[in-house]
């Protein structure tokens, strides 16, 4: 775990001062036509942080996780990002990761084997969902053009 630790507390510090050179006008603006804009892929990364927050610490607690799938589109519409201030999602969004390495770095080493199933998709380990988290946000931040 520490070596996601170190690349999730990384992203964190390159992302978020990206980040904060964003207006709040142009956060508000799709990346692509008929996409989501950056206010709505960082309040994706946020539902993101919250849903694996959970799947971290309830797979550490017991001997398999099974989770209900994620409405990625449902999440944005009804938590509405797009209507929140910039600043307001950078600064949850970096803090929540903050914590969240701080919760991976806990994480009994013998729990990583835990099997998780998430919706209908085959299980994986809670060590699997650790490194896919780090690779998620990733992916989304270079879509909203964060260079780590």
């Amino acid at each position: 775990m520490s070596e996601i630790t170190k690349t999730l507390l990384s992203l964190v510090e390159q992302a978020e001062a990206q980040l904060r050179e964003v207006s709040d006008a142009e956060s508000g603006t799709p990346v692509r036509p008929n996409g989501w804009s950056r206010k709505e892929i960082l309040g994706h990364l946020i539902d993101s942080a919250s849903n694996n927050h959970q799947r971290f610490v309830r797979a550490a607690l017991q001997p398999s996780l099974e989770f209900p799938a994620y409405d990625q589109n449902g999440c944005v519409r009804v938590q509405a990002p797009a209507a929140a201030e910039w600043t307001l999602l950078v600064s949850l969004w970096a803090e929540y990761n903050r914590y969240l390495a701080h919760v991976l770095a806990h994480l009994p080493a013998g729990k990583l084997e835990t099997p998780c199933r998430i919706g209908s998709s085959e299980p994986v380990t809670l060590g699997f969902l650790a490194e896919d988290y780090v690779k998620h946000a990733l992916h989304h931040l270079a879509q909203i053009g964060v260079r780590a």
